[in-house]
């Protein structure tokens, strides 16, 4: 008679947790579409405000490739990593970018295209390294005649930057 009364007992329990159970599933879904919407509203104020913070997140990832912290080192990506955060603004793409120009690592080396991104770096550079960029600058122009330099100066005037 006991074990019957226990099994009543387990069987009754498992009854009434059933029902909350489902309760709780049922909140859970709601929970879980409410936290989706609220994902979905968040993301489509902030694609806007997010393309500079792509911008400098691409041009960390290159840096990254660039020296094999992480990652298999890779000049080629690298520089399509730093090509991208460069034409979307980010100074410190546009240095990177420069110095693979410059260096001729993942591209080939022109004096030309690495005037004109490391000085538009030296243009954008938050005041703290824009000193530091002007000098990074001037030493990759001191193997350029003055035609290259003001070639390179044409096209950093001319450049526009790229939406994401």
């Amino acid at each position: 008679m006991e074990k019957t009364a226990k099994l009543l007992v387990t069987a009754l329990a498992l009854w009434l947790s059933a029902g909350s159970l489902a309760n709780s599933a049922g909140l859970l879904e709601e929970q879980s579409k409410y936290n989706r919407a609220k994902h979905i509203a968040s993301a489509r104020t902030t694609k806007v405000s997010a393309s500079p913070a792509k911008a400098r997140a691409d041009a960390m990832l290159g840096f990254r490739y660039e020296h094999g912290l992480g990652v298999p080192q890779s000049f080629e990506i690298a520089a399509d990593l730093y090509l991208r955060a460069a034409e979307q603004g980010d100074p410190t793409g546009q240095h990177f970018l420069g110095l693979m120009y410059d260096k001729g690592h993942g591209v080939w080396q022109d004096g030309i295209l690495a005037y004109k991104w490391l000085n538009l770096a030296a243009a954008r550079a938050p005041a703290r390294y824009r000193e530091q960029y002007l000098r990074i600058r001037d030493a990759a122009a001191s193997k350029l005649t003055q035609d290259q330099i003001y070639m390179g100066q044409e096209l950093a005037i001319q450049w526009v930057p790229k939406p994401e």
